[in-house]
Formats: C-alpha cells, structure tokens, sequence
C-alpha cells in the first residue's frame, strides 16, 4: 500500500483525492492537518529523508508525499502511477478556484 501525506486545503493534494477513490486497498491517504501525529509522522519524515532537501530549501511544504512499501519516499504523483496536478492530464489554478471536481 502506498502512503499519501497530504491536505485537502493544498489543490495538488485534492487533485490526487478523485484518482484514488475506490482504491483503498492501494493507498492510504494520511490527512496531516487532521490529527498532530499525522503532522509529526510527516515530519519526521521531511525532516530525515533527502527528498525532501530541496522543497526545504525553497520554502515548500513537500505535499503531496508518497511512501512506498519498500519504504522509499517520493513526492512525485507519477511514481505512485497518478497524475500531477502540473502534468497535460490536471486542471489549472483558475479551475480549481472556479471549484472544478478534482482540483
């Protein structure tokens, strides 16, 4: 199963939500604002995994962020088999503001 840390208030994260509907048994989606350990798990993992170095540096957040069962760490959709939100197949920012399913 693969790990997704995310929120539903970052619009990368919400444009993952739709693609993993129905797919429970091959992704968790772990909501870091809901509870303070979902937070601290995804900070420690931010704060030890080198993928994570350069997001760091540029002031990103790093979510959406997938952690796969061999334990790698990824924060990019594809290697989780899904579409980013940046990619020819997602919706734009005005999309998600104007409240496009999915954004």
């Amino acid at each position: 199963m693969i790990k997704i840390y995310g929120m539903p208030t970052c619009p990368y994260c919400d444009f993952l939500e739709d693609q993993i509907k129905g797919r429970e048994d091959e992704f968790e989606y772990i909501n870091i604002g809901a509870h303070i350990r979902n937070l601290s798990a995804f900070m420690h993992l931010r704060d030890t995994e080198p993928v994570f170095d350069h997001l760091k540096a540029i002031g990103d957040v790093g979510v959406p962020a997938f952690v796969f069962e061999d334990g790698r760490v990824s924060v990019d959709p594809a290697d989780a088999g899904l579409v980013g939100y940046k990619s020819p197949n997602a919706c734009s920012i005005e999309d998600h503001k104007n409240g496009r399913n999915g954004c």
